[in-house]
């Protein structure tokens, strides 16, 4: 009943401004027929005359210049409010918040989204530089960014970066005084420098691969950080071997502060994807941030469980 209400309604006001049935039904898109009986059943409902017909014109009465006085401006507030939520479709705007590690912001995120960000200045992001596993619907984020063997199968993951490569790394004063491991098995008698991505959980394996054959090494050392720039900063201070991303590293290996050792061992996998829940709904500027990240090519990340 408060929708046929509303309906009525509206068409009321639409006449009592038109002063017209036939040019209230065209911009309303019904006949006058149905217009004059949507009018006469909410007279009938009232119990009052809203509009004065004759063979020429029509005009509220007393009753109805006063019910249009009282609710034409809401419609027209109603109006003005789905003409904003149309610009803002067209002019996306809000903020977008993503979880991910250093590395892939400073390589990946902020050089994929800079362009937006410039062409659409009522977009928002907010990076949250964190390595533990965040659940990113209890914390409230729009996404996060994770390798493609770590994230949850009831995610939608979306590659965002090229295949990556991993480095086993170490000063050249540490291996001054130490052999260079010729497999991974090796690493075990090595002092190396470990990342733990949060408080609650362990320190993760080393996982290599040669020919298709993967081998996992849990190795142990004096270090243990949690931000892979300090696992940078402890390698060139001759702490130990470590193992990361190899663009981490690449700087230092070309000018001979960090020796490569395993290379054979390190072969390329599918690398950063940013993933969201499958039933979010996506925002506009959500759509934008995915479109901008997307990568042409589509890799498939193997999924936990």
């Amino acid at each position: 009943m408060a929708r046929r209400n509303l309906n009525d309604l509206l068409a009321f006001v639409t006449v009592a401004r038109e002063g017209s049935f036939t040019r209230a039904a065209a911009a309303l898109g019904v006949t006058p027929s149905a217009l004059s009986q949507a009018i006469a059943g909410l007279e009938t409902r009232l119990r009052i005359r809203l509009l004065t017909r004759t063979t020429r014109s029509v005009s509220p009465t007393a009753a109805g210049e006063r019910l249009v006085q009282a609710i034409g401006h809401r419609f027209d507030e109603i109006e003005a409010e789905l003409d904003a939520l149309t610009e803002m479709r067209d002019k996306p705007a809000g903020t977008v918040r993503i979880t991910c590690g250093d590395h892939v912001l400073q390589t990946t995120l902020l050089p994929k989204l800079a362009p937006l960000l410039l062409a659409y200045p009522d977009v928002k992001v907010e990076f949250d530089v964190n390595y533990g596993f965040r659940d990113i619907v209890a914390d409230r984020f729009d996404a996060g960014v994770r390798l493609g063997d770590t994230i949850d199968k009831d995610m939608v993951a979306l590659p965002i970066g090229p295949k990556l490569r991993m480095a086993t790394v170490a000063a050249p004063s540490y291996f001054a005084a130490h052999p260079k491991p010729k497999t991974p098995r090796d690493l075990v008698a090595h002092r190396c420098i470990n990342i733990r991505y949060s408080l609650q959980s362990g320190l993760p394996a080393w996982d290599f691969e040669r020919q298709g054959q993967p081998l996992n090494v849990r190795v142990d050392g004096q270090v243990v950080v949690n931000t892979t720039p300090h696992v940078v900063g402890a390698a060139l201070a001759g702490l130990g071997i470590a193992f990361l991303p190899e663009e981490e590293f690449a700087p230092h290996i070309e000018q001979g502060r960090l020796v490569r050792v395993l290379e054979d061992w390190c072969e390329p996998f599918a690398g950063y994807f940013l993933y969201y829940p499958s039933r979010r709904q996506s925002s506009p500027a959500f759509s934008l941030v995915l479109d901008a990240l997307r990568l042409s090519s589509v890799a498939k990340p193997k999924r936990r469980g």
